[in-house]
């Protein structure tokens, strides 16, 4: 099977030449936030790195960081982890402690860049998550990885990211809509986190996000199909955890998308950490490592995980 999953001829521009100054303001303002949150912490002395391996032709945004628990010897289950940052912002160096973090829960992690709103529009995203998987099959008894207890994890805009390959992976019908030509791989389970999901409504909505609009184009009204995720997911869509926090400014995105869920027959668990008193347990707080709430987001969701193992 083929590496590139550029199989579909897409009619209108995929590159959209220079970056606005609004987004490389944007970008800069996120992240000096992610900075802040992270200041001080260090590479753990527990976890190998196999870090700027190339899994594409781009050497900016087909790279990708490989984690390890030192001293686990053997094939370990592997976790994927898509960046969110609103389709435009994020870098694998920005969630390097977080994954290296549940790669001391004893997996292989895959922390990895993919191109970016607007340089990039829809689906690059998806067609990055596609390549990357398939350099992970060919190359994973190279770096001891049990391909076939593969999860993907994904927060924000890497959540819906991580949930629409998850309804593609589950159907042949709409993989060959988005142009994917997907590996022979199985998703045992995904974690979504802060996420949003209904991408079809939101994109169409009278007033859409700026974020959306850099990644869909100005009209995403010439889709044919494209953004309806949740109508392609089906009884075989991966058994999925969802986490939220109630000043996560997505949280009600979370149960209504794990009672649809229940409702096409999917395993899913919703959980909701923090109160409404705890400002600082908001959007992707799980990725915050000295937040308490968060270690225990992830401590549940990669247990999830190994109770989908095979």
């Amino acid at each position: 099977m083929s590496n590139s999953p550029f199989t579909f001829q897409w009619t209108r521009p995929r590159n959209s030449g220079k970056t606005p100054i609004r987004v490389r303001l944007r970008r800069q303002l996120w992240a000096d936030g992610d900075n802040r949150r992270d200041e001080g912490l260090e590479i753990p002395e527990d976890v190998e790195r196999f870090c700027d391996l190339s899994y594409g032709p781009d050497p900016k945004w087909h790279l990708l960081d490989l984690y390890r628990p030192k001293g686990l010897k053997g094939s370990l289950p592997v976790i994927v982890s898509i960046h969110g940052g609103g389709y435009f912002y994020g870098t694998k160096e920005t969630y390097q402690y977080y994954c290296m973090d549940l790669a001391r829960r004893g997996f292989a992690v895959v922390n990895f860049n993919y191109r970016l709103a607007p340089e990039w529009r829809f689906p690059a995203p998806l067609e990055d998550t596609n390549r990357l998987l398939s350099w992970l099959k060919e190359h994973a008894a190279e770096y001891s990885v049990d391909i076939n207890n593969l999860f993907l994890v994904g927060d924000s805009a890497g959540a819906q990211i991580a949930s629409q390959y998850a309804a593609a992976w589950g159907s042949n019908h709409y993989d060959k809509l988005l142009g994917l030509e997907i590996p022979e791989i199985t998703i045992r389970a995904l974690g979504l986190n802060c996420g949003m999901y209904d991408l079809k409504r939101l994109a169409l909505r009278k007033i859409p996000s700026l974020m959306l609009m850099d990644y869909l184009g100005a009209d995403p009204s010439h889709f044919k199909g494209e953004l309806d995720v949740l109508s392609r997911i089906g009884s075989n869509y991966p058994p999925t955890h969802l986490t939220s926090s109630p000043n996560d400014f997505l949280f009600e995105e979370c149960a209504p998308m794990a009672e649809y869920l229940h409702a096409k027959g999917v395993e899913a668990v919703c959980q909701i950490y923090g109160t409404p008193e705890q400002e600082e347990v908001a959007h992707v707080f799980h990725v915050n490592l000295r937040c308490p709430e968060g270690r225990q987001a992830n401590d549940d969701q990669t247990e999830f995980f190994r109770n989908h193992m095979v």
